[in-house]
């Protein structure tokens, strides 16, 4: 069904931001609802924010506000899921996942993750 790449993620101190890059193809792109995740050191992974091909949006509690997800196409080749954080907490910390899911909440693919780090 193809890739989900993440880059973007990094370290920065409690109250900054960073933007999350989810590159994906555009099969999954045009085909498919997209998600961001996160999983902390010995937690399980949870749903961050979602958006559907429409452009319908849903965050956890813990980040509205804070969060903004979206995504993104030029042209034929570039097919992308932003996240946007700001005000970013310590307990934000954790490698964040990219994912696309069908109507009916079957997972299609995820992406291998980039670890972001919220710490001074």
């Amino acid at each position: 069904q193809g890739q989900l790449v993440e880059s973007g993620g990094g370290l920065v101190q409690p109250g900054g931001s960073l933007r999350l890059s989810c590159a994906a193809s555009r099969s999954i792109f045009s085909s498919y609802d997209m998600g961001w995740y996160r999983q902390a050191a010995g937690k399980e992974r949870e749903l961050v924010a979602s958006i559907t091909r429409g452009g319908s949006t849903n965050y956890a509690d813990s980040v509205k506000g804070r969060f903004t997800i979206s995504r993104f196409n030029a042209g034929s080749t570039v097919y992308l899921v932003y996240l946007q954080m700001n005000s970013l907490k310590p307990e934000d910390t954790g490698v964040y996942y990219c994912n696309a899911y069908s109507s009916s909440g079957a997972v299609i693919s995820w992406g291998k993750g980039t670890l972001v780090t919220v710490s001074s």
